[in-house]
């Protein structure tokens, strides 16, 4: 319906109304008020006639298909739920099952930790080059926020499914190339003779160890661009969206509505993906127990790529009902006009420079000239970059240093991630928001909030500090027991995997299947191991007549990961549980303060600006930097018979792995402190801003 179609329906209706009243009453009363009526009916007509069409305009539906049923969905209450299923799925498959396979997929195709920072990184830099034409674009007056989300969950489902497509175009997975990994002394080959003939050996066999497999990581790379152009809308227009259509005081509630679900988002993705590992990669075409494998065993590989499949088709579903939904909400216009802005007072001033300005470039380079003068904002922005840092690196590669320094498998870290991030990253991120409309606090009382809450959290960065002593490895972390020299701490510089017990058997670097000891020491494999003899036990393989175990019963091995004898996990659990709290209470007052300290038609710019400075500063480079420091800690590489092929890290020095990771945690929080004290310091109120009491009553 047109608006003149709109306006002269409004009119005759109201007209018919206005003449059967009058009918109703007597004659001398029609005339006696006849100037008041037809006053009335004026403003009345031209009040209703707006009404109706902004009732048009702000339908539920698709294009033509607008049905009346449809519009009980045309509510601030149904757009939060959708966007918080939104933001839930973006969690689930950035931040959740991506983090969860990051190892397992570094054991599959021969990635190094570098490689898979680059892959996180991905993200940002897809996200980085999308925000200003999205923030822009999408946040003009007459854009429709909706459609620039709902295409963008359409971008994160192509962007599953490229992910999940290295599983379908390798070959099918060996635990190991040899049939029979185990001693034979009789064996003409040894030394490096050995291996190179076991290399071209396994060459003819087919074997998948020995193909270089690194070019999947620029598939995992492509994936990672589409989701973050996918999800650039997510967070800047769908949070100006969430903020235009409701009222002030309940703004900050639903904001953390709407970023708790992308916290349980990667919660979920941790649980649900540490549960897709326990199942075989290849379950369509073998069986795990005919390979007497299981999720224990450090070769192991998951099922990783199923959650991708399924999380490509929720995308396509969900971006739908969101593509259905108006530019703005039934009585946005109301809830505007009530909002008072807390602006910084300097930018206020200048408010009336921009408006003389001609040209989109032109108002374009003032909006960021404006912003770059607004100091509360930019420290805001550097405060955010360094939380991001911190929060990216963690989200990457914390399940990783959590599976290596308590030696646990993929399966049990992911459940620990899944057990800390529930509670307290989505608790403290909904707290934070609530804490803003329980107090009513103002944008100088918020940011001081975000300080106070950084400063606990810094102190508790010290759950790094706990450590786990190296696990028993022959060869790496301890001398091989025939030796009686077991020196357990930090692990050797040159790792000698050879002694005499096995210098004989022709073992083969590039046949990785780590067996544990009945000493409890882990070996590379059962020929290192000096095993002779192997046998099926349902789910394990043991080895027997190990000559490089020594044992008080019997030179016994299983292909199954040792127990850990460190109890520090329950420690480091309760620690970083109330880190990631208080750093994630610190996260909606953050995004309120930003939001409250800029003009009310820059908001969604602005939120392009920070999100920018936060990836590139931030998000961008905190894989690469995390993935190479825990490069470095790295004391055994696994050796395949491609030298350009790299391969994954197989034994870790716990020691310098948790000293990075508590070094870069530390120097993050200590800059966001400086940076929330800055944007503290230098923030100037409005000086006709309410008090309190009036905010209240408005």
């Amino acid at each position: 319906m047109s608006a003149v179609e709109c306006s002269s329906i409004a009119t005759h209706d109201l007209s018919d109304k206005s003449t059967t009243n009058a009918s109703k009453r007597g004659n001398g009363n029609v005339n006696n008020n006849n100037s008041a009526r037809s006053s009335r009916v004026g403003s009345a007509t031209s009040a209703e006639s707006n009404s109706t069409c902004v009732l048009a305009e702000q339908r539920f539906g698709w294009q033509g298909f607008r049905p009346q049923w449809l519009q009980r969905f045309a509510t601030a209450k149904w757009a939060l739920f959708w966007l918080c299923i939104c933001g839930a799925l973006q969690g689930l498959i950035v931040n959740g099952f991506i983090n969860v396979v990051i190892s397992t997929i570094e054991r599959r195709f021969g990635l190094r930790s570098r490689q898979t920072g680059l892959v996180a990184s991905g993200y940002d830099l897809a996200s980085f080059a999308c925000l200003v034409p999205v923030t822009y674009f999408g946040g003009k007056k007459g854009a429709s926020k909706p459609l620039f989300i709902g295409i963008g969950m359409l971008l994160m489902g192509m962007g599953s499914l490229v992910f999940s497509l290295p599983h379908f175009l390798v070959g099918s997975y060996r635990a190991t190339i040899a049939e029979s990994n185990v001693c034979e002394p009789d064996s003409i080959l040894n030394g490096t003779e050995s291996a190179q003939n076991g290399c071209y050996a396994d060459a003819e066999e087919g074997g998948v160890l020995s193909e270089n497999l690194t070019w999947t990581v620029w598939f995992f790379f492509a994936a990672q661009l589409l989701h973050g152009a996918g999800a650039s809308p997510l967070f800047t227009l769908g949070v100006t969206y969430i903020d235009e259509n409701v009222s002030k005081k309940m703004s900050s509630v639903y904001l953390g509505f709407y970023y708790t679900m992308a916290i349980i988002g990667p919660a979920i993705g941790y649980v649900l993906g540490g549960q897709l590992l326990l199942i075989y990669t290849d379950f369509f075409t073998m069986d795990a127990a005919d390979l007497s494998l299981t999720s224990e065993s450090k070769v192991w590989i998951g099922a990783w790529w199923i959650g991708f499949v399924f999380a490509a088709v929720a995308c396509v579903l969900v971006a739908i009902p969101i593509i259905g939904y108006p530019k703005s909400l039934p009585g946005a216009e109301k809830l505007q006009l009530a909002k008072v802005s807390e602006a910084h007072a300097a930018q206020s001033v200048e408010r009336g420079d921009g408006a003389k300005r001609s040209g989109r470039f032109g108002k374009l380079l003032h909006d960021v000239w404006t912003l770059s003068k607004n100091p509360t904002f930019v420290f805001l922005n550097l405060a955010g970059a360094t939380e991001g840092l911190v929060i990216a690196g963690f989200a990457a590669f914390l399940p990783k240093q959590i599976e290596n320094q308590f030696s646990i498998s993929p399966v049990i870290s992911a459940l620990v991630m899944g057990v800390i991030s529930v509670p307290a990253g989505g608790g403290g991120t909904f707290l934070g928001g609530y804490l803003v409309k329980k107090w009513n606090l103002a944008c100088r009382g918020i940011i001081r909030m975000c300080l106070l809450a950084t400063v606990v959290a810094t102190f508790f960065t010290s759950c790094f500090m706990l450590t786990c002593p190296n696990m028993g490895f022959a060869g790496v972390t301890v001398d091989y027991p025939t030796t009686n020299s077991l020196n357990r701490g930090t692990a050797k510089q040159l790792p000698n995997l050879e002694a005499a017990c096995n210098r004989n058997c022709g073992c083969i670097r590039s046949n990785y299947d780590p067996v544990c000891g009945a000493n409890g020491v882990m070996y590379y494999s059962p020929c290192f191991a000096g095993c002779s003899e192997e046998q099926s036990a349902g789910h394990l393989m043991h080895f027997s007549n190990c000559s490089c175990v020594e044992a008080a019963e019997r030179p016994t091995a299983t292909n199954a990961m040792c127990e850990s004898k460190c109890h520090n996990l329950p420690y480091f659990v309760a620690i970083c549980f109330m880190l990631m709290l208080f750093t994630f209470l610190a996260t909606m007052p953050a995004l309120s303060a930003t939001l409250r300290c800029v003009q009310d038609e820059q908001r969604s710019f602005a939120l392009g600006i920070q999100w920018i400075k936060v990836r590139l500063l931030g998000t961008i480079p905190a894989p690469l930097i995390f993935g190479a420091l825990i490069d470095e800690s790295c004391v055994l590489w696994h050796e395949s018979c491609d030298k350009q092929a790299g391969g994954a890290c197989l034994v870790y020095d716990n020691f310098y792995i948790s000293r990075y990771m508590w070094i870069l945690a530390l120097l993050g929080k200590l800059c966001s402190v400086f940076f929330f004290l800055g944007a503290w310091w230098f923030y100037v109120p409005p000086t006709k801003f309410p008090d309190a009491k009036e905010e209240n009553e408005n």
